[in-house]
């Protein structure tokens, strides 16, 4: 018999999925197998595919584990069933790929056999792929933070979202973070998009600077949360709601109300038990589709920044070209005076 068992199948959304060595151990700090992320993915299939359906995803694979070397999918692998559709991307340099674009549940199941954890979804629907209709708020602690500095700022990213007229849905991101999104009316491109969050970003700021802050640099941050903007950006996208991450406890970024959100640990939610929350709680993020938002307040505040405070543009990330209106690409403690 090979080492990591016979091939077997699964079924996910009435159709049969093989999955080549279901006992290879993926997560060896607790022994967890391919099969059992195999697993994780059909019972969570459903939600996923409402959380992600449509949308052009790239796929985070870890062919060999969580101690292997991961890279990012961004075309759709050869040899992909003709039954894995994709969608026409661009990226920031003006290059188009076709990448993977859930419609059924069965994606999760096979790209879970590819050695996928995380789906990487765009914030766009393949019928429109430049007008984002998701708002996305990545709320990262730094290294000597803490899953509940993440969560003491999201509620107040919640409180500025509300001042803005907009609804929005949290959830852990699988490490110490906290990801919330918004659904918004697939009316602005990217651009427009990114400064709604760094409009939002830099209200959060302003009510409590000591913990908060949307500085690029990390050396400007002084150990407060960062709410990355640059998330906002084409082709940068956060982990979905179910996705497995590569931490040695298999963690899984699980959707959460507001109040859970204060009771929760994120070491809570792994490839063993987020299957078992859905059964018991359902999809808490299933409401998000039920009404779209507009992003008009976001964008007068950051209109009104740059014309009052002289708070414009941003940098963007370092592999992007460079951007109208975008300040010097250096860290303030290397920028020469021009002079």
């Amino acid at each position: 018999m090979p080492k990591n068992g016979e091939p077997i199948e699964v079924e996910a959304g009435g159709r049969k999925v093989r999955v080549s060595s279901p006992d290879k151990v993926y997560f060896p700090a607790r022994g967890i197998t391919k099969r059992q992320v195999v697993e994780h993915y059909v019972a969570v299939g459903e939600p996923l595919l409402r959380a992600i359906g449509e949308r052009p995803t790239t796929l985070k694979r870890y062919v060999d584990g969580v101690e292997g070397e991961w890279f990012y999918a961004k075309r759709v692998p050869k040899g992909a069933p003709e039954w894995v559709e994709t969608a026409k991307i661009t990226f920031p340099s003006g290059r188009t790929a076709d990448e993977v674009c859930p419609t059924e549940p069965a994606v999760f199941a096979w790209a879970a056999n590819l050695g996928t954890f995380d789906f990487h979804p765009w914030p766009v629907r393949r019928p429109d792929v430049d007008h984002p209709d998701e708002l996305r708020i990545d709320v990262d602690p730094p290294d000597e933070a803490g899953f509940a500095d993440a969560v003491e700022v999201a509620g107040v990213v919640r409180e500025v979202l509300d001042s803005a007229g907009l609804v929005g849905y949290p959830k852990t991101s699988g490490g110490r973070g906290v990801h919330v999104l918004v659904r918004i009316r697939p009316e602005w491109d990217f651009i427009d998009v990114r400064h709604a969050v760094i409009a939002l970003g830099r209200e959060v700021e302003r009510r409590i600077p000591d913990k908060a802050t949307i500085a690029w640099w990390k050396e400007e941050r002084g150990g407060r949360v960062f709410i990355d903007y640059n998330q906002a950006a084409r082709d940068r996208t956060v982990a979905s709601s179910w996705s497995v991450r590569g931490t040695p406890r298999a963690t899984v970024s699980t959707p959460l109300t507001w109040d859970l959100l204060t009771e929760v640990d994120p070491d809570d939610f792994d490839v063993l038990t987020a299957g078992a929350f859905y059964a018991e709680r359902g999809d808490l993020h299933a409401p998000m589709d039920e009404q779209a938002f507009g992003i008009e307040t976001l964008l007068e505040w950051y209109a009104r920044d740059e014309r009052d405070h002289g708070l414009g543009e941003m940098p963007y990330p370092p592999d992007y070209p460079k951007m109208p209106g975008e300040p010097k690409r250096v860290q303030p403690s290397k920028a020469r005076d021009d002079t």
